[in-house]
């Protein structure tokens, strides 16, 4: 795939800002990056393989899971389009992946080589920046979320959970657009134990749901906190 048809999706982010179209044309060439697609549930990135390139996603989704000894999924995070990985790792003295890395959707994936990566970061101040606060972001957010998810108890994960949905939906029916298994390995827990909680919500009068929605029922579940959502909506 001819790296012409992402130009103007990546001069949409802040890496690529200060280039022109003509710059960006000339810089990318096939010896520096490639772009690759993936099937939906296919694995991008296995746990402890070592990170060889720096990642934008062109479209389609991924997720970041951790798999226990018990066999247990847990979801860290969901990146979309736009959206990049291993900006973290690829300087790291142990740059492996800590977790696996799938696509939860169809994705097409540019992969910047590291010596190219090095070459924009000596040559231009504005891509250096951006790249720095892309490995800050990143490192924050999923920082966050292994606080989050190994601190609360199920019921105080799903409360965040419709908080998070609450906001973007701005209604109290909550659509469900994952299933019941993706959202017990969304909150690190097993599939009974949230059937198990929910129907405790329900019996103490918090909410009701169904197999495509959750309604909260008592709205003073829903938190009025504006640095819970600034935390949140990035992930």
């Amino acid at each position: 795939m001819n790296i012409e048809e992402y130009i103007e999706l990546l001069k949409t982010g802040n890496l690529f800002k200060d280039f022109s179209y003509k710059e960006m044309i000339m810089l990318f060439n096939e010896r520096n990056n490639y772009i690759k697609n993936y099937s939906k549930k296919n694995i991008i990135y296995f746990e402890n393989e070592k990170c060889t390139s720096f990642d934008i996603i062109l479209n389609g989704r991924i997720v970041i899971q951790k798999i226990d000894k018990n066999g247990n999924v847990l979801t860290i995070a969901e990146f979309y389009s736009g959206a990049t990985i291993g900006g973290n790792l690829l300087f790291s003295n142990d740059s492996t992946y800590p977790m696996n890395i799938l696509a939860k959707t169809d994705v097409t994936i540019l992969h910047i080589k590291k010596e190219f990566v090095l070459e924009l970061c000596q040559n231009n101040k504005v891509f250096l920046t951006e790249f720095l606060k892309c490995i800050s972001d990143k490192a924050l957010i999923l920082t966050q979320k292994i606080k989050a998810i190994s601190k609360k108890s199920i019921r105080e994960s799903i409360i965040d959970f419709l908080n998070l949905e609450y906001y973007y939906q701005k209604k109290n029916r909550i659509e469900l657009y994952i299933s019941k298994k993706e959202l017990a390995e969304r909150l690190g827990v097993q599939r009974t134990s949230l059937s198990r909680e929910l129907n405790k919500m329900k019996k103490d009068g918090l909410i009701i749901y169904d197999k495509n929605s959750i309604t909260i029922v008592d709205s003073g579940i829903i938190k009025k906190n504006k640095i819970f959502f600034d935390i949140n909506k990035k992930v």
